[in-house]
Parts: C-alpha cells; structure tokens; sequence
C-alpha cells in the first residue's frame, strides 16, 4: 500500500511539473515522496 501512496504522489509531481502547476505544492509532494521511501527503507532494515 506504501508504494501506491509513493506511486501516486510522484506522478502528481511529475504533472505537476510538466504543466506548471502548483510551484510550492510541487515541492511539498516530493519531500513527503522521499519522507516515504526513507520510512519504507527504515522499516525494512528493522526487520
């Protein structure tokens, strides 16, 4: 289910990016992105 979530948000971003839309917002998407992959990781490793 994490990797929807990540799926998703990056091709929000990546339309976000290619139509100009929501500059800020477009940033914030991408941290919350890596904010996902690095918890996904983190988790992992614990296991």
């Amino acid at each position: 289910m994490l990797w929807t979530i990540i799926w998703i948000l990056l091709i929000v971003w990546l339309i976000g990016l290619v139509f100009k839309i929501a500059g800020a917002a477009i940033n914030l998407i991408l941290i919350i992105v890596l904010a996902l992959i690095v918890v996904k990781f983190v988790k992992r490793k614990r296991l």
